[in-house]
């Protein structure tokens, strides 16, 4: 049983976000499977990505079952013009359940002490914006992609133990539910 499967990570979510959860084990990229129907909060995450993307087009690359690779649905009722700021947001969200040391770098990675250890993929449509989430956990030195625009690092390469992804999902889930509804209130 992979340790983001809905048995483990349900029972840590403390909000809305991240009901419905469903995992696959495998799918192109999370991104595409959230539907019309389903409703703001809706997390979908994977132990591989086998077409998983970046910003600007590029590919994100992972390790099966060593990151976190979900996607958000928001139906954000602020004005379009301010949707872009979602992709900060959510990079604040990370960053804060990560801990000390992980910072933004905007508009759309996390990184502690000049390296990347995540990114955020927001893509947008009119009433519906999909935030895509990858988070490099318990990649080895080795697993990690060598030709990068930034150098990429994992939490257990900063940490030097391995990470348990259900909890740091749900920590994920949670302040990212705080931080959209703290924005949403801007509005």
């Amino acid at each position: 049983m992979s340790d983001l499967s809905p048995a483990l990570v349900v029972p840590l979510l403390r909000g809305r976000f991240g009901r419905p959860y469903r995992f696959v084990a495998e799918c192109e990229s999370t991104q595409r499977l959230l539907g019309e129907d389903d409703p703001e909060g809706a997390v979908v995450a994977a132990d591989h990505q086998t077409a998983g993307r970046g910003r600007l087009g590029r590919r994100w690359e992972d390790t099966p079952g060593r990151a976190i690779l979900c996607s958000v649905l928001l139906l954000p009722t602020a004005e379009m013009a301010r949707w872009p700021e979602l992709s900060v947001v959510a990079g604040e969200a990370v960053a804060a359940a990560i801990g000390e040391g992980a910072a933004v770098s905007h508009p759309n990675d996390v990184m502690v002490d000049g390296r990347k250890l995540a990114g955020i993929l927001p893509e947008a449509v009119p009433g519906r914006v999909v935030l895509g989430i990858g988070v490099n956990v318990n990649q080895a030195e080795g697993e990690l992609p060598p030709e990068t625009a930034k150098p990429a690092t994992s939490l257990r390469i900063e940490l030097g133990r391995p990470v348990e992804r259900a909890p740091l999902l749900a920590a994920i889930l949670a302040e990212l539910e705080r931080r959209y509804d703290a924005w949403l209130d801007v509005s």
